[in-house]
């Protein structure tokens, strides 16, 4: 038993070795300005330097007065060191500051571009609660570390070190008592140290839960009021809350046994040195002025050393938080700038022996192969869960299949560039999400060109939402709300067609794009997407086969396999599933 809680102690110390290196090459990689980091430490040491000289000029000030001549270059001399004391100190603060708020700032652009990298299956696994707060508090703790503790730490291991030096040539029988006390000091932080570090984890976990009950929540509000359950969700992160407190009265036990003992074992050598020093002055062994300048050397070293308490434990802080953020930027991100950059024409897509299951989850395409010939329209049917949606998927790449190959043209799809490939594709969705913003904004959206009004007005008439946009008192720039809420499902998705063909796509994707909606609506959407479809290699997901009976193909799907492929009137013939399908919707007998 001994021995295993031995390892446990070892990996536990390799551990913490680990994540405090990835700390500093966490830091080094956000490349602070080193010129501001070198005069911000110069300007650091000129500050610990004339506070070192100070209690020499105050030892000389305290003889001086005994023998009640106190001369005027003395006084000059101690106005001038105050005076480049205050005005190094702050130039130091701000420039050391200045480096934390950079290195934070840079820290937060990369982790934001690498959660915007990451493929979606990290989305399917991870809440995106947890995920803000990887980005937000995470990052918070490094920077307080950064902005609030490193350069005390740093002053202060300098002024300890000064000042140590010096008493030991003022008198080095009291400086070695003194020193006794730093043992006690390491014995009481280390094992407090370790306890932090696992709380600070905890802390910084349930903080992501509790991000994540917000996130989700406050996104789903009319949810949560349409069916009463104020009451349970307010229970929920009442839960998540109280987790944090409990947390947070663990945290306060430690820094509650913590400061007392050190402030305790500072006071401890303090009395004993001014007694001591007393009885030396007394005896004549030393002056006046000599155990004024040791007591205040004395002071730069315990005020630093009191505060190493807090360092510390905001040391094991940061070490959780670099652990969270260590482990966003070790996954693997989607790989861009890989493959052929070329434009994508309207060339046929091929779909070859696709099998794909979700991680831990069933097969969801088994041996899947058709082709949809270019500029040409290929509907998808079958019942839910057949894995239409996921060959949608797999087509826009969020996802690689685990056989098989998506051929455009006779190119496999992944050895083209990624962003080049989804520049080729409109989709237009079931849920035909927006963004908060204006219609402009969201018609534009992912656009890198500038587009003009001419171009908005034209993709908004084949998309039949010009004349209401336009009826709108602030036209384009008229705001849709978080999610496009001030919206109507059919005028949400217009706009989304609108902006599929503002992209003008080679190949156009339309999953369940005139499902629940009003005849109206569905008919208005209808003729846009027939506009839509015009020379352009179109794949067509939908219930409503009333959509689809012109395809120039439909495929049907059963099950995650093809059993069906041909024209409606070939599968109305031959495929059974199909028939059903069509007698249950249009009420036929067969």
């Amino acid at each position: 038993m001994k021995n295993d809680t031995a390892d446990d102690n070892n990996l536990h110390n390799q551990k913490e070795k680990v994540t405090f290196r990835a700390f500093w090459e966490m830091v080094r990689q956000t490349n602070p300005p080193k010129w501001i980091v070198a005069v911000a430490l110069l300007l650091s040491l000129i500050e610990t330097g004339v506070g070192l000289v100070i209690p020499l000029f105050t030892q000389g000030v305290v003889d001086q007065l005994a023998t009640g001549s106190l001369g005027t270059g003395l006084i000059i001399g101690f106005i001038v060191l105050f005076i480049v004391q205050a005005v190094s100190t702050g130039f130091s603060i701000y420039l050391l500051t200045y480096v934390g708020e950079y290195v934070v700032r840079s820290l937060r652009i990369r982790l934001w571009n690498k959660v915007l990298r990451l493929p979606v299956s990290y989305y399917d696994t991870n809440r995106t609660g947890e995920t803000i707060s990887r980005i937000t508090n995470d990052t918070n703790i490094v920077k307080a570390l950064i902005t609030n503790h490193l350069v005390s730490a740093v002053t202060g291991v300098i002024s300890i070190a000064g000042a140590v030096v010096i008493l030991l040539f003022l008198d080095w029988q009291m400086t070695l008592v003194m020193l006794s006390v730093v043992p006690v000091i390491l014995f009481i932080i280390i094992p407090l140290g370790r306890k932090m570090y696992r709380i600070s984890k905890s802390i910084q976990k349930e903080m992501a839960s509790f991000t994540t009950v917000l996130t989700q929540v406050l996104s789903e509000i009319r949810l949560v009021k349409a069916y009463n359950a104020e009451k349970k969700e307010a229970l929920s992160g009442e839960d998540r809350v109280e987790g944090l407190f409990r947390f947070g009265l663990k945290e306060a036990k430690v820094f509650a046994v913590l400061n007392p003992l050190i402030s305790l074992a500072m006071m401890a050598m303090l009395v004993f040195i001014i007694g001591y020093g007393g009885v030396r002055v007394a005896s004549g062994e030393i002056t006046a002025g000599e155990l004024v300048a040791f007591i205040l050397y004395l002071f730069m070293i315990v005020v630093p050393v009191s505060r190493f308490a807090s360092f510390f434990a905001e040391v094991q802080k940061a070490m959780g938080a670099t652990e969270r953020i260590s482990a966003l930027y070790d996954m693997e991100e989607e790989r861009y700038g890989l493959g052929e950059r070329g434009e994508v024409n309207g060339s046929s897509l091929v779909f070859s022996n696709l099998t794909f299951q979700y991680e831990k989850g069933d097969i969801v395409l088994h041996d899947v192969s058709f082709e949809v010939p270019a500029q040409k329209v290929t509907a998808i049917v079958g019942p839910s869960g057949s894995g239409k949606s996921t060959l949608f998927s797999l087509t826009e790449r969020f996802y690689e299949p685990a056989s098989g190959v998506i051929a455009s043209g006779g190119t496999p799809v992944r050895d083209i560039d990624l962003k080049t490939w989804r520049q080729s594709i409109g989709y237009v969705s079931q849920e035909s999400p927006l963004m908060a913003g204006t219609i402009r904004e969201n018609v534009s959206y992912g656009l890198e060109k500038e587009v003009i009004e001419d171009e908005l007005v034209a993709a908004a008439k084949l998309a039949n939402i010009d004349e209401y946009i336009l009826s709108l008192p602030e036209g384009f720039d008229t705001e849709v709300g978080e999610r496009g809420i001030k919206l109507s499902g059919g005028q949400r998705q217009r706009i989304a067609i609108a902006r599929a063909l503002l992209k003008n796509p080679s190949i156009l994707m339309l999953d369940e794009a005139t499902s629940s909606l009003d005849s109206e609506s569905e008919q208005k959407i209808q003729e846009a997407l027939d506009n839509v479809m015009k020379k352009r290699t179109t794949l067509v997901i939908a219930h409503r086969l009333s959509t689809v009976l012109g395809a120039d193909q439909i495929i049907v799907l059963e099950k995650g396999r093809v059993s069906g492929r041909g024209t409606h009137d070939e599968l109305y013939e031959n495929n059974e599933l199909y028939r059903s399908f069509v007698n249950q919707q249009f009420k036929i007998e067969g």
